[in-house]
């Protein structure tokens, strides 16, 4: 059997959760650009990304803080 449509699965699933992720933090109050930065980098979590926000922080120091 050919790995492809292996791969285009793990692929399809990879992008669901990026997607998920970028649509998550937009919801917290991400601007698109920073969203798609914080979803892309799987060290960061997006629920404390949410919570910075939550409590006050700006977004451009959540980034600092979580980059």
């Amino acid at each position: 059997m050919p790995a492809a449509p292996e791969l285009d699965i793990d692929n399809s699933e990879a992008e669901r959760v990026l997607r998920w992720r970028i649509d998550e933090l937009e919801r917290a109050g991400y601007d698109a650009e920073r969203a798609k930065l914080l979803a892309e980098r799987p060290e960061v979590d997006i629920h404390r990304a949410a919570d910075l926000l939550r409590f006050g922080c700006p977004p451009e120091t959540a980034l600092r803080i979580l980059l």
